[in-house]
């Protein structure tokens, strides 16, 4: 850990439990990439499928080969559509983990990241308390094995082509994919898993003898806390980080995307869009039509219109009771 003495102890901590949630990160995101090796020689039917799925776009952005490189895509609107986690709050609530009341609540934080375009520390630090209080006393396994069903239920299909055919160019190119996201790293794992990637760099969430306790180890791997992760990993690897790339759509990944020596902004925020330009990033946009809230729409109007849908969604529960 580089000396901290220089800071005020507020921000030596923060800088302190950022640096543990990248070294918690990075350990785990080893032990599961190793995991998915052994479970990738044992699918043939997972080979089966893809080679009847439809052929992935291009990639737009040339990958040469170099075993020295590795690619880094944030999850949460880089990869997929929405929030991870709110996509795994709607199947535990599927599978009665919790009440109406925090689904309303998942549902909030799901508008806001989708009305805003960001990822607000605020709200996604809501959702991750809530999703540990959620999971707390909880197997591990058993949440892994709802999170494979989840998967197929809400994910599936909000991967982005445009972003999937990017990390498969990297894959393609004998480099090794790695998400990192601030998700936990049990459900990052499997969206790795079944993209084909190598592995994941997720929110390490404490469990004793197999069982979830509420608490995590160090931080949410978010902001500072990505970047930590990507070093300790690349150290690890033997990486030569000027020579990787990253993907992320938040400007809260900037310091991740610094990092490396291959930065790209995909479907970024205006920030994130703003910092990419003056440094001459490469951009991609894979949205269609743009965010309303960019092009006119109130944002009350989106957050309106998505507490209608609960609203429905919650009396038509209510029915089928």
């Amino acid at each position: 850990m580089a000396a901290l003495g220089w800071l005020t102890p507020r921000r030596r901590s923060a800088t302190a439990r950022s640096v543990l949630a990248g070294e918690a990160a990075a350990e785990a995101a080893r032990k599961t990439s190793q995991q998915l090796e052994a479970l990738a020689e044992a699918e043939a039917e997972t080979k089966a499928a893809a080679a009847e799925a439809p052929a992935l776009p291009e990639a737009e952005f040339p990958v040469r080969g170099d075993l020295r490189a590795a690619a880094f895509f944030d999850l949460d609107n880089t990869v997929m559509q929405g929030a991870a986690l709110f996509h795994f709050g709607r199947g535990l609530y599927k599978r009665k983990f919790f009440q109406r009341r925090e689904l309303a609540r998942f549902a909030w934080q799901q508008t806001w990241f989708r009305v805003a375009g960001i990822e607000d520390p605020e709200h996604m630090q809501d959702a991750r308390d809530s999703a540990l209080s959620i999971v707390k006393g909880h197997r591990v396994s058993e949440l892994m094995t709802i999170g494979e069903e989840i998967y197929d239920e809400y994910m599936a299909d909000r991967i982005w082509p445009g972003t999937r055919a990017l990390a498969q160019a990297h894959l393609d190119a004998g480099q090794k994919v790695w998400l990192v996201t601030a998700a936990p790293v049990e459900t990052a794992t499997i969206i790795a898993r079944r993209l084909g990637l190598t592995g994941a760099l997720g929110t390490v969430a404490e469990s004793v003898d197999g069982v979830y306790t509420g608490k995590l180890v160090g931080e949410p791997l978010h902001g500072p806390a990505k970047a930590e992760a990507v070093r300790a990993l690349a150290a690890a690897e033997g990486l030569e980080l000027e020579r990787c790339a990253a993907y992320s759509d938040s400007h809260n990944d900037i310091p991740m995307l610094s990092l490396v020596g291959h930065p790209y902004a995909i479907n970024p925020d205006a920030k994130l869009r703003r910092y990419a330009k003056e440094r001459d990033w490469r951009l991609r946009d894979y949205r269609t039509g743009r965010k309303a809230a960019k092009v006119g729409i109130p944002a009350a109007a989106g957050v309106g219109a998505l507490a209608g849908g609960t609203a429905a969604a919650v009396a038509l529960h209510r029915r089928r009771r």
